[in-house]
């Protein structure tokens, strides 16, 4: 690494000369650091930043959440889950920023649970047909308020604990009666970025993403 890099500025190269290295990462950060003043992130975005700025815990819901809702068995009746690696990636940053994740699922199953230990979820509750038991117990385990407890969930069974959190979150693939109950509806689905875009909404409220951007773009 030469000097131009460690300072974060670059000498431009000569007529005719190709770009250096240290100028093409430069032009790649003033197109973020461009698309970041222009912020185009909805009014309902910027509305409930205020209560993401609290959140020390992320509780999710699995299917219709984390996965797309659809389950696959194979002919020997083993069921399979399809996961989002964005969503992960999230949930790997926001883990790193101190927000702590759980998981609250009816079901069960193993793809679950190895997603779970890849991820390094501090939570897991999978079978929880009674999820409020399951809140509860999180919540004398941790000491946490509600206030600081942030759920995302798409049907009827996550009523019971999207009425409790002080952020409660859908995705916009989430069944009507959710949908009009949270805070926010993501505009990406279950399976396909909600959860990620929520790790990046919990991130910017905490005054984390850019700084998170920058490490990477720096890189």
């Amino acid at each position: 690494m030469d000097n131009n890099d460690s300072n974060d500025s670059c000498t431009p190269s000569g007529p005719g000369a190709y770009p250096s290295d240290c100028e093409v990462r430069e032009g790649y950060r003033q197109i973020v650091r461009n698309k970041a003043a222009q912020n185009n992130r909805s009014q309902a975005w910027q509305t409930i930043l205020p209560k993401a700025k609290t959140i020390k815990l992320l509780l999710l819901d699995v299917d219709g959440v984390l996965t797309d809702g659809n389950l696959i068995y194979s002919h020997e009746g083993k069921e399979s889950k399809a996961f989002n690696t964005q969503d992960g990636f999230g949930l790997r940053m926001l883990q790193d920023a101190g927000v702590a994740v759980g998981i609250i699922t009816a079901r069960s199953s193993e793809a679950l649970e190895r997603r779970s230990r890849d991820l390094k979820i501090a939570h897991l509750y999978q079978g929880a047909g009674n999820k409020l038991e399951a809140y509860k117990e999180i919540v004398k385990k941790t000491g946490l308020k509600p206030f600081e407890i942030a759920y995302m969930g798409d049907d009827w069974l996550d009523l019971v604990l999207l009425k409790r959190v002080g952020l409660a979150i859908a995705p916009v693939n989430a069944v009507l009666e959710v949908r009009d109950m949270v805070h926010y509806t993501t505009e990406q689905s279950g399976g396909n970025g909600a959860v990620r875009e929520l790790c990046d909404l919990i991130l910017e409220a905490m005054g984390k993403h850019k700084e998170l951007l920058q490490q990477y773009m720096s890189r």
